[in-house]
């Protein structure tokens, strides 16, 4: 609801309004449970959130980004993550520590992270767009490899085991939603063990 006053600015009444991409991203996912993520539309999110279309657009670009949250602020994180690690430490070893860093939640999130990650890999309407974040995640990994590695990040090497550990992430993941109860993290584990072989020569 809108109030209007002589010589002011519409005051908005009611709910409060959300605050932060995480505030957003969780009033979309409760209207996403409810409905399903096709029957929802952009002007319903932003009224479910307490704010106007055009505040929508400065948290995310599309609907379509919403799910994933604040996945550039992470992916930066688990880049630095990786640089600040020792060269001592084995490159499997450092990549598996640094997904499962990355994929460290508070209990209050784990909801909402299966809430995300079923619409992920359930939704074909997300499964396109999905690729641009799971690029920009596979050229991190490979970033990092190509250091350790002395190689170029396009050759073979850093590339295919950006692509394997990729793999390996999302089979955990799909194992995860298909367990409820199961601790994310320990599937992961159990998961990357299969890269003990990634290892510099």
């Amino acid at each position: 609801m809108v109030i209007e006053t002589a010589g002011q600015p519409p005051a908005r009444t009611g709910r409060k309004p959300v605050t932060s991409k995480a505030e957003l991203s969780h009033a979309a996912l409760a209207l996403f449970d409810r409905r399903g993520f096709d029957r929802v539309t952009v002007d319903e999110i932003a009224a479910a959130a307490g704010i106007g279309r055009r505040t929508f657009f400065r948290y995310f670009p599309s609907k379509n980004d919403l799910p994933w949250g604040d996945f550039e602020e992470l992916l930066a994180g688990m880049e630095t993550y990786l640089r600040s690690l020792p060269e001592s430490v084995p490159l499997g070893n450092a990549l598996c520590s640094a997904v499962i860093e990355f994929n460290r939640l508070p209990p209050e999130e784990v909801p909402y992270h299966r809430q995300r990650m079923e619409l992920l890999l359930r939704v074909p309407a997300l499964q396109a767009h999905s690729t641009l974040r799971y690029t920009a995640w596979r050229q991190v990994v490979a970033r990092f490899a190509a250091s350790r590695l002395g190689v170029p990040e396009g050759s073979l090497q850093p590339q295919a085991i950006a692509w394997a550990l990729l793999g390996l992430c999302l089979a955990a993941y799909e194992q995860w939603l298909d367990r409820p109860g199961a601790e994310l993290t320990d599937i992961l584990r159990e998961s990357l063990a299969l890269v003990k072989e990634f290892r510099n020569p």
